[in-house]
């Protein structure tokens, strides 16, 4: 028998039906809307992807083969949030910014305490990632930077005034004399893994390092070409997969398992690693979509930049003032 070919829309409620289901079943640690591929060939039809750590652990006997009609997918990955980790002697001497502004690396001035099955042996830590863009209170002109919320917070222990430094730490900042912000603001919620820094540097800049101006934020859309800039990987490009992937994050030092809904997936090996989690995704206006916090050698997720800004309750800085949104779901 035919089956009917289904497009995202008439797909995404029945993978909402499903997911929180699937997600509470042995090794699965992510669900989205993707072509079904068989045999290493795409067919050309959505389907509700099943992302499971090994395909032995939760595969065919635990997913059915479709929802309704929907096919589904089981796809063998495992997703990680993407600040990196270094013990206080690893200090590594990376890039240096005599202005703060996106794409550059932060992280905070304390180590933090971390221990096995998080790290392979319990020792002090150095954090860093990625200062992705810069933004304002909404109702106050201060200038403060956006980040991943693993990245500026961390752990449990994490406090409102917590210094940040660039380069970071682990990059051979200084925790004192490199200090160029403090946490003011943090969201770990159902969308958003974010924070926002109080900057206490002079010069500032609304741009990211090698892709220009900030000129707004805006819905990314499924198809759309993206780029980045990220303290690891430095410029990478990909195009956007998805905007409807729900994922299962171990945050660990005493955070512990977080699910995101709503996350764009850019399927582009090698977009983001390690120390990239608090870049911006932009689009080919140089408008911001999303704020990038974990993936795989595989693939890459980052939060809607609405859901950001609105949690934060900050405005994106352009070179002409605020950045506007440009409203409308990705297709």
């Amino acid at each position: 028998m035919d089956h009917p070919d289904y497009g995202r829309a008439a797909v995404r409620p029945l993978k909402r039906l499903v997911e929180d289901d699937f997600l509470r079943r042995p090794g699965v640690v992510g669900v989205d809307i993707g072509e079904k591929v068989v045999g290493g060939e795409p067919t050309g039809r959505l389907a509700i992807v099943v992302y499971v750590r090994e395909k032995g652990a939760a595969g065919r006997h635990t997913i059915p083969p479709d929802v309704l009609g929907v096919p589904t997918d089981v796809v063998q990955d495992t997703f990680a949030p993407h600040h990196t980790l270094a013990s206080p002697q690893g200090g590594s001497g990376a890039e240096r910014h005599s202005r703060v502004l996106g794409g550059i690396g932060v992280g905070p001035s304390r180590s933090v305490r971390f221990v096995p099955p998080d790290v392979p042996r319990a020792d002090d830590y150095l954090v860093a990632g990625t200062l992705g863009a810069l933004v304002r209170a909404r109702g106050t002109h201060r200038p403060m930077a956006l980040t991943a919320f693993h990245v500026a917070c961390v752990d449990d222990a994490w406090e409102v005034g917590d210094p940040m430094v660039h380069p970071s730490r682990v990059d051979g900042g200084h925790p004192v004399r490199d200090r160029i912000a403090t946490l003011a603001r943090a969201a770990l919620s159902s969308r958003v893994d974010a924070a926002a820094l109080l900057l206490h540097a002079r010069h500032t800049s609304p741009e990211v390092v090698g892709l220009g101006p900030v000129l707004g934020a805006a819905d990314a859309r499924v198809g759309a070409p993206v780029r980045k800039r990220g303290r690891t990987t430095g410029i990478t490009a990909g195009v956007v997969a998805s905007t409807d992937a729900v994922i299962r994050l171990d945050y660990g030092a005493g955070i512990g398992v977080r699910t995101l809904h709503d996350q764009i997936r850019v399927e582009t090996p090698g977009f983001g690693d390690h120390g990239d989690s608090g870049a911006v995704l932009l689009d080919e206006e140089n408008h911001v979509v999303g704020l990038y916090c974990a993936g795989s050698p595989h693939r890459s997720f980052a939060n809607p930049v609405g859901p950001v800004l609105d949690q934060l309750d900050v405005y994106l800085l352009t070179p002409g003032g605020l950045g506007s949104r440009t409203l409308g779901r990705g297709a």
